[in-house]
């Protein structure tokens, strides 16, 4: 390490003593800060966090995410890390842009790649705070990229073209695919990707992207989970299998896990007036990955799970949560009017779970 680097990384582990010593709990048992971590997907109830708690919780944090922040971004010894944050790429002739986190250089060991799309009239920033990727790929060594739609705002109420799916994306055409074929093309350049552990999942909107980008670029993606959202039956056969995680809430009044009319506060940016049910998707998928129906249904804590007979290698899930609405499970809720995420299933430690015992039977492109 050299000693520019020692010295900033010298700087942030001074600061972190400093903040963690003034900011030793009071009066709060020291387990209480713990977090219990593991590998198998999680089902635990939900339980609210007070905004003076998260607060203090996330102020806590900083100090240990700012060590991280001075290693991804300077390296240690021989590793050569590229510095995350905002980054573009010229697509059709228009700047996209797509937040990096917990990137390595190529030349270091691959990691897995897990893109994380935003829903309808979001971006990167709400995505990566609604989900808490971040500290997930830190937590388990893989890459998190936050690609972000378009819109009339640079930075706000941006779309992605789903298809039949949203408001100026879809009106405008734009070519969500071929900007993610792209990027992925990008970051496999800049940054040591694995090229079997390619992965993508978004929420509504972001998850109707999802899936198109599973059917259009399965030579590139190992895996898909998309979130409150559903698939077009005008969509074509993707041309490899995948493996793909689908989860759906009951009260999701937006995207109606019965089909029907489109729902919520941007009913009229959808380009169709009627939605196939949710197991639409995982009936799908199971067509395209050669998968045997019917699927093994099984009920409990308030999930019901439905599990494809699948060739070996593949693996489509559906879980439909019944206390959930149109909303992360388990996330952060990052807008005022937003809907709770008062579910049992934490969404982003089950999904990365899936991820990580699915990748691509083979080497792909």
């Amino acid at each position: 390490m050299d000693y520019g680097i020692g010295y900033l990384t010298g700087i942030a582990v001074a600061i972190s003593v400093v903040w963690l010593t003034r900011n030793t709990d009071r009066g709060h048992c020291q387990h209480q800060r713990r977090i219990s971590h593991s590998r198998a997907p999680i089902l635990r109830p939900h339980r609210a966090i007070e905004p003076k708690q998260r607060i203090q919780s996330r102020f806590r944090q900083l100090p240990v995410v700012l060590v991280l922040l001075v290693y991804s971004s300077f390296g240690a010894g021989e590793s050569r890390s590229l510095p995350d944050g905002m980054q573009q790429i010229q697509h059709d002739g228009v700047k996209r842009t797509y937040l990096v986190r917990n990137a390595a250089a190529a030349g270091n060991n691959p990691r897995a790649l897990v893109l994380v799309l935003h829903g309808g009239g979001g971006n990167a920033h709400n995505a990566e705070q609604m989900t808490g990727f971040t500290g997930k790929a830190i937590e388990e060594g893989f890459t998190v990229v936050y690609p972000q739609g378009s819109g009339h705002r640079q930075n706000r109420r941006l779309t992605w073209n789903a298809g039949l799916c949203c408001a100026y994306a879809m009106q405008q055409r734009v070519d969500d695919v071929g900007f993610i074929n792209a990027l992925i093309d990008k970051l496999v350049e800049d940054y040591a990707i694995d090229h079997r552990r390619i992965y993508v999942t978004g929420m509504s909107n972001g998850g109707m992207m999802t899936h198109r980008l599973g059917i259009h670029l399965a030579d590139k993606i190992a895996a898909i989970a998309p979130v409150a959202a559903t698939v077009f039956e005008e969509e074509a056969r993707p041309a490899s299998p995948l493996s793909v995680l689908i989860i759906n809430g009951s009260k999701d009044e937006s995207v109606p896990v019965n089909g029907g009319a489109p729902g919520g506060r941007f009913r009229h940016t959808w380009g169709t007036k009627l939605l196939p049910p949710a197991k639409h998707q995982a009936d799908y998928w199971a067509a395209t990955n050669g998968c045997q129906q019917p699927g093994v249904e099984t009920s409990t804590n308030g999930v019901t799970e439905t599990r494809l007979n699948c060739p070996a290698g593949i693996a489509v899930e559906h879980y439909v949560l019944h206390s959930l609405g149109h909303a992360w499970p388990g996330g952060n809720r990052v807008r005022l009017l937003g809907e709770p995420a008062n579910a049992t299933l934490q969404a982003t430690d089950f999904i990365w779970e899936f991820f990580r015992q699915h990748p691509a039977p083979v080497p792909l492109q």
